[in-house]
């Protein structure tokens, strides 16, 4: 059985392309692969952040993953910054990381070019990614197009530290996504649905009630002339509702198309879709959100469960390099 893990930052509310693109695919890969899920709390460090902000995004990230589907009877599931080993491998990998790799991100150039006081963490953010990877020997990183440079870094910090210490870690390799289509705003729809744009009136996320939903799908952003039809290029609003509708129910857009003869019944037909997704997650978070302690209890399990298999990861990395044992 392969090894695969996923991380989700707590550093904005958790929206509906999160949950199509990233929650649902792991969601269902922990029930046919060794699954570790975590939440990235000391990614979320890397740029200026409110210190009650990141506990309560925390908390509630970790509660949302567990109402949309995450079972921790069938994978490994806890908070980075609970897991010790993941700041010591991080340190550890530094050290066979040059400041070139690291700097040469895109991420970290885009991210530090809106920056006034950047932050020394967010140069080697990737390191850490490398080192949520390496630490849990995974197979394979279902990555994205923005995560993509990172994973081949963590390749080739591998692939260093094997050649020169000896064989120490699992090479990862990276896999597609499942998820294809690219959910974009509602009142934008040149530009990506995000979790940080808190204000935008655009995004879906996870935690909306059902009448803010339907509102901001009935604003939704259309295009000139009346004909429905699947065409992003021409009429990018309607696409994106349609990949929307077609994300949830798992259908082609293009056939989708065939069933609307207006934009208000498009609109209407994925309203009710988006809130019929999103409902049973919704109930179930309130009900754990009404048990921090049985969620907080779920975490210290799993973070046990990931320290004991990093530790042995660590042992092996600490001796490769001329470290004594503890």
């Amino acid at each position: 059985m392969s090894r695969q893990i996923s991380g989700f930052k707590p550093t904005g509310r958790l929206q509906l392309g999160n949950y199509l693109g990233a929650i649902a695919p792991a969601v269902q890969a922990q029930y046919r692969t060794d699954m570790s899920i975590f939440i990235a709390d000391l990614h979320a460090m890397t740029v200026d952040h409110d210190p009650a902000q990141l506990a309560s995004k925390t908390r509630e990230v970790a509660t949302l993953l567990l109402a949309a589907g995450v079972d921790p009877k069938h994978c490994t599931f806890f908070i980075q910054s609970q897991v010790p080993e993941h700041a010591e491998l991080h340190y550890l990998l530094e050290c066979a990381t040059s400041y070139g790799e690291a700097h040469r991100m895109i991420q970290f150039k885009e991210k530090a070019a809106t920056q006034q006081q950047v932050r020394l963490s967010l140069l080697t953010y990737p390191v850490m990614m490398a080192a949520d990877i390496l630490l849990h020997d995974i197979d394979e990183v279902p990555v994205g197009e923005d995560q993509a440079q990172h994973l081949e870094l963590a390749r080739d910090v591998a692939i260093r530290f094997n050649s020169r210490y000896g064989q120490t870690f699992v090479v990862p390799k990276p896999v597609l996504p499942a998820f294809a289509a690219r959910l974009m705003d509602l009142s934008d729809p040149s530009a990506k649905m995000g979790k940080t744009n808190v204000s935008s009136t655009g995004v879906l996320f996870l935690l909306d009630p059902p009448e803010v939903l339907r509102r901001k799908i009935m604003r939704a952003t259309t295009d000139a002339g009346r004909e429905v039809r699947y065409d992003p290029v021409a009429q990018p609003g309607v696409a994106n509702l349609l990949n929307l509708m077609a994300s949830c129910v798992n259908d082609s857009p293009q056939v989708l198309a065939g069933l609307f003869s207006s934009y208000a019944e498009l609109k209407e037909a994925v309203a009710d879709v988006v809130i019929a997704t999103l409902r049973p997650i919704q109930q179930r978070y309130a009900e754990l959100a009404a048990d921090p302690a049985g969620v907080a209890a779920v975490l210290a399990e799993g973070a046990q469960r990931a320290r004991n298999r990093g530790s042995d990861t660590v042992r092996r990395a600490r001796a490769a390099l001329g470290l004594l044992p503890v």
